[in-house]
């Protein structure tokens, strides 16, 4: 089904304004962002659908890369998906680049936060990796271990000379 067509269905279901036909109509729309990922006119018609049914968060997740969105609603969002990884995912931006300047510088700070994000987890799990109180606990255990077999062998060799010369 084209994309006017099937917009113009969207519209005329929010119109009804009966639940079950908003339902469809976010149905319709989710199926028009997965196959049109960069079309930021059908992110935005989704974000409409979502202010009908009363889910902000999800009124500003595909509101996110607008021109003009709420507030509150990129708040709710942003409280939903709490890492900017988490954030950078639910957008499933696929595409390259965005069409508007907007989604570009907002696509760029989230990509960077992401990467920041990434950085900063890689330096706490070398940290914790690398730490000198248990390379220092390891190496302990290590000539304890090493004792104990010296400990046998000598205590070994000392019972067959015993057996031996006796």
């Amino acid at each position: 089904m084209p994309v006017e067509l099937t917009l113009r269905k969207v519209a005329a279901e929010v119109e009804r304004g009966d639940l079950a036909s908003v339902l469809r109509a976010r149905q319709r729309l989710v199926g028009l962002v997965t196959s049109f990922p960069d079309r930021l006119d059908l992110r935005d018609r989704l974000a409409d659908v979502y202010r009908v049914l009363g889910e902000p968060a999800q009124a500003g997740r595909w509101a996110y890369l607008a021109d003009e969105r709420d507030e509150a609603e990129t708040a709710a969002f942003e409280r939903a998906y709490r890492t900017p990884e988490a954030r950078l995912a639910a957008l499933n931006w696929v595409s390259g680049e965005a069409t508007t300047e907007t989604a570009r510088i907002r696509l760029a700070a989230l990509r960077g936060a992401v990467s920041e994000q990434l950085r900063a987890e890689l330096a706490r799990a070398d940290d914790r990796d690398s730490s000198w109180p248990t390379n220092i606990l390891v190496l302990l255990g290590l000539v304890v271990v090493l004792l104990c077999f010296v400990v046998g062998a000598v205590t070994l060799v000392m019972w067959v000379y015993r057996w031996v010369a006796g």
